[in-house]
Formats: structure tokens, sequence, C-alpha cells
């Protein structure tokens, strides 16, 4: 047990009183709770002793002038004595309070001006974390729009090629078709060679086309696929 934590037992025995007297002056305390250990017992602090050993040594003061009335065996100045501790007891205390009273005021502040420089620094923590995140999602950001920017090159340069492209292979169909088809009068072995030899440029113009359309769409659906 704590030299300045006493049980209601402990200082009853100390003022020489049963346990009841104590208890009694208890409810005059002006703080309401009480301390307990780890049982559950009550635990007096050294304010809350000096109040009720003033109560109940003033009231042993009363009945010590009570008997000197009925018995006259107590001198004055023993009466005189016991009342001059009694006072000098309660002022103590009334000091006591007072010290203990600024004391926890004073360790309220401190307590309180502690809690907010924690939350203060706990929010500081957050807006670091915020502002470095934001700037994560910024450089994905800046890599994906250069990313678009690099597919919309490409798509814009094989445009213009497909359109180059198609325009070339139109003309070479178109000249094809304005030859004139071989005379009559011409051997006919060498007419067919002739015919088959524009029947497979034609062809080959058209493979370049379907290959040059799948290429362009290739290309787009890299990029809806991007995009989606």
């Amino acid at each position: 047990m704590s030299e300045e934590l006493k049980t209601i037992k402990e200082l009853a025995d100390e003022l020489g009183v049963n346990k009841q007297n104590v208890q009694y002056h208890i409810k005059s305390l002006p703080n309401k709770e009480r301390l307990k250990n780890e049982k559950g017992i009550i635990l007096l602090t050294i304010d809350e002793q000096n109040f009720i050993r003033a109560k109940i040594l003033k009231i042993s003061t009363d009945k010590v002038l009570a008997d000197k009335v009925s018995t006259d065996k107590i001198s004055t100045d023993k009466i005189s004595t016991d009342k001059v501790l009694a006072d000098k007891v309660l002022a103590d205390k009334v000091s006591t309070d007072k010290v203990s009273t600024d004391k926890v005021s004073t360790d309220k502040e401190n307590n309180f001006l502690i809690e907010k420089i924690k939350i203060q620094e706990e929010q500081i923590r957050d807006l670091k974390e915020q502002r470095r995140n934001g700037k994560e999602q910024l450089d994905i950001k800046d890599s994906q729009i250069a990313q678009m920017q690099n597919l919309l090159d490409q798509q814009q340069r094989l445009a213009l090629q497909d359109k180059k492209l198609l325009e070339e292979y139109k003309s070479e169909i178109n000249e094809l078709k304005s030859l004139k088809m071989p005379q009559e009068d011409k051997k006919e072995n060498q007419s067919q060679e002739e015919v088959q030899t524009i029947k497979k440029q034609m062809e080959a113009l058209n493979d370049k086309i379907k290959g040059q359309e799948q290429l362009n769409n290739q290309v787009s659906k890299k990029w809806y696929q991007f995009w989606k």
C-alpha cells in the first residue's frame, strides 16, 4: 500500500474511531469519485485524509468540551490545545485544497495542450501523405497523356500513309483498266497471257489494299483498348 493512500480501515485505526465514522465523513468530501485498488477497496488521498481527520478531530474536541461540562476532568488548557490543533488542521486542509486545485488545473491545461499538439502533428502527417499521393497520381496521368499523344500521332501518320497508298493503288488499277485488250487478229495464246498478267497485277493490288486495311484495323483496336 502506498504511504500517501490509505483505506478507510487504516485511517479509522489511525484516528482511533470505527469505519462507520470515517464513512460518514466521506459523504462530505467535495469530490464524489473515489479511487479504488485492484480489489475494489476505496483508497483515500492525503487531501481526503486531512479533510476527514479535521472533521473527526473537531467532533472529538466538541465531545471533550461536553465531557468537561459533565465531569470537569479535563483542564481548560487541554481543551484549548485541542481546538487550536483542530483549527490548524482545518487551515492546513484549506491550504492543501488550494494547492491541489491549482495543480489539477495546471495539469489539465498541460494535458490539453499536449493532446492539441498531437492532433496537429497527425493532421500534418495526413496532409503530407495526401500531397505525396496527389503527386503520384499526377505523374501517372502525365504518363497516360503522353502515351495517348504518341498513339494519336502514330494513327495520324498511318492515316496519311494509308490515304497515299490507296490513291496510288487506285491510280494503278485505273491505268490497268484503261489498257486496251489485245486485238482479235493476234494470236490466241498471246492474248490469254496478257489477260492473265493483268489479272495477276489487279489481284496483287487488291491484296495490298486488304493488307493495309487490316493494319488500320489493328491500330484502331489498340487505340480503342487504350481508352477502354
